[in-house]
C-alpha cells in the first residue's frame, strides 16, 4: 500500500520524538555523571564517601545506626555549656563530633551514658569528641547531680534549657525519641544517625568511629 503523505507526516513525527527521548536518555544516563553530579553537589558532597565507607559498618552493638546517602549540614543548634554559657555546634567544628540528645527521665538515655563516657575516654581528643546535651527544660541542677552520681566523668556537659535543641535535631534527623545521636564530621556534616540507644564503647562502636575518622575500621 502506498504510504499517503499523512502517514509519512506521523512516521517522520514518532522518529523525531523517539530520538529525542534517545538523546535525552542517553544525556541523563549515557555515563552516569550527570546523577553523580547531581548527588554529589551540594556543601557536604564531600562527606559522601565517608559516609558510605560506614554503611557496612553499621553492625552488631550499632546495628541500628542509619548512614547518611546524601549527607546534609548539622543544624547548628545552640546550647549552654558546662558554665553556662552559650555555644553551639559550630563552636566546635573541626573534629568529628558525636552528638547525643538526653535526658534523666529517658531510661535507655541513662543506660547508654556510661558507654558513651567510656568512648570519650577512649577515643576523645582533638580529632573527636562526644557531645551529649541534656533537653531537660527543668529542675536543671537534677542532670549534672546525676553526671556525678553515676560516675559520669569524661563528658563535657551540655544542656539546652530552652527547649530549642531538641525538636530542631529531631525535625533534622526524622526522630520523635530519646536517645537521638548524630555522628557530624569536622565540617559540619552528618554522616549519619542513630535512633535509639547503643553500646557505643563496643568494638562494633568503636570501629564506626574509627573508620570515620579515617584510622581504620
Amino acid at each position: 500500500m502506498k504510504a499517503t503523505p499523512k502517514i509519512l507526516a506521523v512516521t517522520l513525527a514518532v522518529t523525531l520524538a523517539a530520538g529525542a527521548v534517545l538523546v535525552g536518555g542517553l544525556a541523563l544516563y549515557g555515563t552516569g555523571s550527570n546523577l553523580g553530579n547531581l548527588a554529589a553537589s551540594g556543601p557536604c558532597a564531600e562527606a559522601a564517601p565517608a559516609a558510605a565507607r560506614l554503611a557496612p559498618l553499621a553492625r552488631g552493638e550499632v546495628a541500628a545506626f542509619d548512614a547518611s546517602a546524601a549527607p546534609k549540614p548539622a543544624p547548628d543548634v545552640a546550647f549552654r555549656g558546662p558554665d553556662g554559657a552559650p555555644t553551639d555546634l559550630a563552636a566546635l567544628r573541626g573534629k568529628l563530633l558525636l552528638v547525643n540528645l538526653w535526658a534523666t527521665w529517658c531510661a535507655p538515655c541513662k543506660a547508654e551514658m556510661p558507654a558513651l563516657d567510656r568512648l570519650q575516654a577512649e577515643l576523645g581528643g582533638d580529632a573527636f569528641q562526644v557531645v551529649a546535651i541534656n533537653v531537660e527544660t527543668r529542675n536543671l541542677d537534677k542532670p549534672p547531680a546525676w553526671f556525678k552520681a553515676n560516675g559520669i566523668t569524661h563528658l563535657t556537659y551540655y544542656g539546652g534549657p530552652e527547649g530549642k535543641v531538641l525538636p530542631a535535631i529531631q525535625s533534622a534527623v526524622g526522630s520523635t525519641g530519646l536517645p537521638t545521636t548524630m555522628l557530624v564530621d569536622a565540617k559540619g556534616c552528618t554522616l549519619g544517625v542513630m535512633k535509639g540507644p547503643a553500646e557505643w564503647s563496643s568494638e562494633d562502636g568503636r570501629r564506626l568511629i574509627r573508620a570515620a575518622l579515617g584510622t581504620g575500621a
